[in-house]
């Protein structure tokens, strides 16, 4: 009963430009919500695992003290493959910010990320976080071979504990196709679809046929986003499944020398604070089926809430979270964990009084 109380309160601030809410940060709930869900990325290599250095070094970088990030992590330049340390760590990170599933970047079959999947997997189980899975734009790809794709990682993964099934969505996994305006025609995804949540990269809702749902991907849109009223108010009509995208910010220029992609500054977390209130606020759609967060560890666009260290090496420019919700130092490093929890208590308590 508190529970709904606290929620009907909630619900009361709703107005039409958004939510006004509090910055009191609560702890998450004891089971993550798989209704949040997080974009992770797997393809990070080191000497001490990999046998070298992998993306660490993006945009010409010289790791271990120069990297392709404008931030440096607290765990340093990781390996995806270390599954004890930093792999088990990051779920520790993840399940504290109540999110209960990973968005895994997959890049083809017996790509670098494929050969991750199953040890992802098996620590993502032990603290109670499922796995879906982002059909990246490798070499190759088309609506055919998405088809073979999702039939290779549903048997080859899906007995796993941590192989994300939505129980309110007929208990089928989830598939994000990333670029998927990239193909004209995706009618293969009949084979396929209805035993699968495939998710569309688009808010054009005439570009969705045999997809299952719509979802955003970036950080930057999600500051004003652009057509999430319409996608939303389509999705809830023809029963699809709606995600949009929230992030802290975005900056990618050590990894990208020269982008002409602007930054989006986290202005000490109130830009992830407009982008959640864009995707619960009724002006922008509504509550959504799932809200997903641009990224947990996407360290080459800085928009992770993956803890950045607040002292990093000096000489290299690196941005820190000092600041963040008034926070500096130790604190400042996991301010984004911590306020992505309380969003996602909020976003919990409207969905259960709804």
């Amino acid at each position: 009963m508190k529970l709904r109380a606290f929620a009907v309160a909630a619900i009361a601030v709703l107005t039409a430009s958004g939510l006004s809410l509090p910055h009191t940060e609560p702890a998450a709930a004891a089971a993550p919500a798989t209704n949040v869900q997080i974009f992770y990325y797997p393809w990070y290599g080191n000497p001490s695992f990999y046998g070298g250095w992998r993306h660490w070094q993006q945009g010409g970088h010289n790791p271990p003290s120069d990297i392709g990030s404008n931030f440096y992590p607290l765990l340093g330049p990781y390996d995806s493959g270390d599954y004890n340390g930093a792999v088990a760590q990051q779920m520790q990170w993840i399940k504290r910010a109540g999110v209960g599933v990973i968005i895994y970047s997959w890049w083809g079959q017996g790509s670098y990320e494929d050969r991750h999947v199953a040890g992802v997997m098996n620590v993502a189980a032990q603290y109670g976080i499922k796995v879906a899975f982002h059909i990246e734009p490798y070499s190759g790809r088309t609506a055919a071979s998405v088809v073979s794709d999702i039939n290779y990682i549903d048997s080859a993964y899906g007995s796993s504990p941590a192989f994300y099934r939505d129980a309110q969505h007929g208990n089928e996994p989830a598939f994000y196709v990333f670029d998927s305006l990239a193909i004209s025609d995706w009618s293969p995804l009949t084979q396929v679809g209805q035993s699968n949540i495939i998710m569309a990269q688009t808010t054009d809702t005439s570009k969705v046929a045999y997809f299952g749902g719509m979802y955003t991907y970036d950080a930057i849109a999600g500051d004003t986003a652009p057509g999430w009223a319409q996608a939303s108010a389509y999705c809830k009509q023809h029963g699809l499944i709606w995600a949009p995208s929230v992030g802290p910010g975005f900056i990618n220029n050590r990894a990208v020398p020269g982008s002409t992609t602007p930054p989006l500054d986290r202005a000490n977390g109130a830009t992830y604070d407009t982008e959640w209130k864009n995707a619960l606020g009724t002006s922008t759609g509504g509550l959504p089926t799932w809200v997903i967060i641009t990224s947990f560890n996407e360290w080459h666009e800085g928009s992770e809430i993956e803890p950045a260290t607040s002292t990093p090496p000096s000489g290299y420019g690196y941005l820190t979270f000092n600041g963040a919700y008034g926070q500096t130092g130790t604190a400042a490093q996991t301010a984004y964990l911590n306020r992505t929890a309380y969003w996602v208590n909020q976003f919990e308590s409207m969905v259960y009084a709804s």
